[in-house]
């Protein structure tokens, strides 16, 4: 009944809510690493709390001033070598942020959301899902990856820090049927976006580690502009046993970002 949804014109604005009541066994088997983020969010202001103390009054500071806020743009390259089964390599446009909490000395935990979105299609020779131009969309594809990693800050001087770090990483895709389709196109659209959808949420294919490092230049003693080159990892290939080219999966991410110390 709510697969019948789609083909209702009306109810094409509102896919969304499908999506998220059809998907919920997905996000639920995946309760793990929500339960891993959430962690996060707890563990990490108690640590910090029993390491950041002032020196002179022995008293604790308070811990969300000391929290460091942040913007980011990217431009993410999704690689790919499909031959004509697909259209060529995503290049696309991402807005993120995220929180950055001391623990001690250099390192720091750091909390991370980036969005995104393109189109996908289906190929059933490959047996799996592929990057598609806008021309030939059959699924909207909206990216939502969520990051916790750990950072170690290193002040080469007083205007000048360079950082590195890693740590779990998740694509969490919501997939719908792509806009704007003629009602000729809905029934192979509908096929493919399944197929799409539960590709991306099979066999842990939404888990990809990131690692990274960037530069940072003080503005002043409150903002830091800085530049990223973040790097996905598609460690799922070590357990799905696909015949993938060998850039199938990995993502590549310059961006900048903006500090709010």
């Amino acid at each position: 009944m709510m697969n019948a949804l789609l083909y209702i014109p009306v109810m094409e604005k509102v896919t969304i809510i499908w999506y998220i009541i059809d998907m919920r066994g997905c996000f639920f088997s995946h309760r793990l690493f929500l339960l891993v983020l959430v962690f996060g969010f707890v563990a990490f202001p108690l640590i910090s709390q029993e390491y950041n103390t002032e020196g002179q009054s022995g008293e604790s500071q308070s811990y969300f001033k000391r929290i460091s806020w942040y913007v980011n743009g990217s431009v993410l390259f999704f690689p790919e070598d499909n031959g004509m089964a697909s259209d060529p390599m995503p290049v696309l446009p991402s807005l993120g942020a995220g929180a950055s909490f001391p623990i001690k000395n250099v390192f720091r935990a750091e909390l991370s959301w980036d969005l995104y979105f393109t189109h996908y299609g289906y190929d059933y020779s490959l047996d799996r899902a592929v990057p598609y131009a806008i021309e030939n969309r059959s699924s909207l594809v909206f990216g939502s990856i969520l990051s916790l990693h750990a950072a170690a800050y290193f002040n080469i001087n007083s205007f000048m820090t360079v950082r590195v770090y890693g740590g779990p990483s998740a694509d969490l895709r919501i997939v719908l049927i792509a806009e704007d389709l003629q009602s000729a196109d809905m029934k192979e659209a509908s096929k493919q976006t399944a197929s799409v959808r539960n590709y991306f949420w099979s066999r842990g294919r939404w888990f990809m580690p990131v690692i990274g490092a960037g530069v940072d230049f003080a503005i002043n003693s409150r903002f830091v502009l800085g530049v990223d080159l973040r790097i996905w990892v598609p460690i799922y290939r070590l357990w799905t046993g696909e015949n993938l080219p060998p850039i199938e999966g990995w993502r590549f991410g310059p961006g900048i970002r903006f500090t709010i110390r």
